[in-house]
């Protein structure tokens, strides 16, 4: 999972970048992507840990990437179009618009407007999908005057982008349009910026923490009011020091974690477990994941020899206390390679090859 975050000069990425990994400022590449591996906070291990007594603890993770702003490091370009290549191949995107004044940091187009800045994102996040579907309509126009075996699935990609085209021409992004499954997976491959989830951010003044945000984007998943600063200097703290400072400025829980915990929803993620005496862990999968799928993630091996999933529903662990009292219970359940994942299941994969 890789989370993109973009935004205009001078809007606090690098500001959101750092609270979210806690790479100190001097660690980053000016005017140049950075990208951090994020552990996905994960408080159902500790159970798993007093079980097993591993010797290691390994969280899910998502990979967040900050882009320069528009224009930042190479004049010739504006806009996104520098960083196509990347937010292409990322999963979702985290858009961060400025909504402090200061006098120590220039403002985008001699301006302090949020709302402004979010439509103009918005429309290159349109124009930029636009000219992947125009050249792709194009190439499969001529395509299809050339009966071939490949035909029939050629004319159903064209109605389908034809209609992606009619909906960025209305200022319509392609996920409202797009349904998921076949469709979904159809124009997976263009990696079209409006049909990815969105995330905003309005990065605010001190004085202004804590409360909720000044608009919400009716087009984003979840819009966050924060100020990426002081949450920059809430990471660099030792642990003992930060609550007392979060107190102060009335900051109920880490951005960091609010934000991790929206993205994994947004990308309809969710979270099964291992354990064992080398390692307890937990797994990322899409939501209607089958068991056997699952399987694979852990090692090929599994999947292809799977036979059952000995499996136990976290909260029914967590109310047993051990697997020895779940098991008395009934609580472990052998499930078949057809059987869906459910969030915070333990699964002890049985397979044979």
């Amino acid at each position: 999972m890789r989370v993109a975050i973009v935004g205009f000069p001078y809007c606090g990425k690098s500001a959101l970048f750092r609270a979210i990994s806690g790479i100190p400022a001097d660690h980053l590449k000016p005017a140049e992507e950075n990208l951090a591996s994020v552990k996905v906070p994960e408080p159902r291990l500790e159970l798993l840990e007093q079980l097993f007594k591993p010797k290691r603890r390994i969280e899910a993770a998502i990979d967040f990437v900050d882009l320069p702003g528009s224009g930042e490091g190479d004049g010739e370009h504006a806009g996104l179009t520098k960083h196509l290549p990347t937010l292409r191949q990322c999963d979702a995107l985290l858009v961060i618009v400025r909504a402090f004044e200061s006098g120590a940091v220039p403002m985008h187009g001699n301006r302090i407007d949020p709302e402004r800045d979010l439509a103009e994102m918005h429309d290159e996040l349109l124009l930029a999908d636009m000219f992947i579907c125009d050249n792709r309509i194009d190439k499969l126009e001529k395509a299809v005057t050339k009966p071939t075996k490949d035909s029939e699935q050629q004319k159903h990609e064209l109605d389908l982008l034809k209609r992606c085209r009619e909906a960025l021409e209305n200022e319509q992004p392609i996920r409202d349009i797009v349904q998921p499954g076949e469709q979904e997976k159809m124009l997976r491959s263009f990696g079209f910026l409006t049909l990815k989830p969105l995330l905003v951010v309005i990065n605010v003044a001190e004085d202004k923490i804590g409360r909720e945000p000044p608009f919400h984007d009716p087009r984003a998943a979840t819009t966050f009011a924060l100020c990426a600063e002081i949450e920059a200097e809430i990471i660099q703290m030792d642990r003992k020091d930060r609550p007392e400072f979060m107190d102060g400025y009335g900051i109920q829980a880490l951005a960091r974690d609010r934000i991790i915990h929206s993205c994994f929803d947004a990308l309809g993620m969710i979270v099964f477990f291992t354990g064992g005496d080398t390692e307890v862990r937990a797994w990322a999968i899409p939501t209607n994941t089958p068991v056997v799928e699952a399987a694979g993630k852990i090692h090929t091996d599994m999947q292809r020899g799977f036979i059952r999933a000995e499996t136990i529903a976290y909260d029914d662990l967590h109310a047993a206390g051990s697997f020895r009292e779940a098991k008395s219970a009934d609580k472990v359940r052998l499930e078949p390679k057809n059987y869906i994942v459910q969030d915070g299941d333990v699964i002890n994969i049985k397979f044979n090859v």
